[in-house]
């Protein structure tokens, strides 16, 4: 496993692999690697004769100074992870590499609609910093395939959305949502949960399976009194709502029994820690 920190020796160990005409395949992580990073690293094993990881927390994503100071660092265990994996390349720059004058004043990219929108309401300025770097690293890295996690599924639209429009010739590959047994969805910020929360974490899942059952029996009549239902189980259980509504799987425009194709999207806060869901289902 060859460890890169600057783009320009990056780019040459690019120009390498593709001169023998090797297949490359992106995973971008933002490090405080769990079972979901491995199952899409495992996935692109079968895509791909050369694996790069990237391993960035990205300033330009986070609307929180104290939430990005506060994310999990655990570079050297991570990096046994990937050693284990076999992995050709981990890149793993500093901010000053992407970002040389400051996140701030960096060119970004941005998705109209979609990056303003349900969870780009709540977090203002979020997607932008993630199409910006997911952007950055396909041009340094120019990946046949690149893999996402389903479980930040407004991420993967946005990004398959502004791939199509931008003319990048990557292919994005999805993987299921990985979960524990109790159906917690992994995550980085599991991390931050207390032991108490952790035991009720699980409660999220339960209710947001509960709630496209109810929607399916009902065919969707009385959403708004299904999901309001459902709202006042997760406070009693301690849960503080951002998101929870039902949307078009496809756009994420308010859901209509017209289209099939819906999801289930919910964002809330466990503690200090914000937990992030999804489920869909078909009408």
């Amino acid at each position: 496993m060859h460890i890169i920190k600057t783009t320009d020796t990056l780019f040459k160990r690019i120009q390498f692999f593709k001169n023998k005409q090797k297949i490359l395949g992106l995973v971008p992580t933002m490090g405080n690697l769990h079972e979901g990073h491995i199952k899409l690293i495992l996935l692109a094993q079968k895509y791909v004769d050369i694996i790069i990881v990237s391993l960035f927390i990205n300033p330009m994503q986070f609307n929180n100074e104290l939430d990005f100071k506060k994310y999990p660092k655990t570079f050297y265990k991570d990096c046994e992870i990937l050693k284990k994996l076999k992995i050709d390349i981990l890149f793993a720059p500093k901010i000053s590499e992407m970002y040389p004058n400051g996140a701030k004043m960096n060119t970004y990219i941005q998705v109209p609609k979609l990056s303003e929108i349900i969870e780009g309401k709540s977090r203002p300025g979020h997607f932008t910093g993630v199409t910006t770097i997911v952007g950055k690293l396909f041009n340094l890295i120019q990946p046949n395939f690149s893999f996402f996690g389903e479980k930040d599924y407004q991420q993967l639209l946005i990004i398959k959305t502004f791939v199509k429009e931008l003319n990048y010739s990557v292919k994005i590959i999805s993987l299921p949502t990985v979960r524990l047994k109790n159906g917690l969805a992994f995550s980085s910020r599991n991390r931050n949960l207390k032991n108490q929360e952790l035991q009720k974490a699980p409660f999220l899942y339960q209710v947001i399976k509960q709630t496209i059952n109810k929607i399916i029996q009902n065919n969707g009549k009385n959403l708004h009194k299904i999901i309001n239902f459902s709202k006042i189980s997760l406070i009693k259980k301690g849960f503080l709502i951002d998101i929870f509504d039902v949307y078009n799987a496809k756009t994420l425009d308010n859901f209509s029994k017209e289209q099939k194709k819906n999801i289930l999207l919910a964002s809330v806060w466990l503690g200090k820690t914000r937990l992030i869901d999804n489920k869909k289902f078909i009408l």
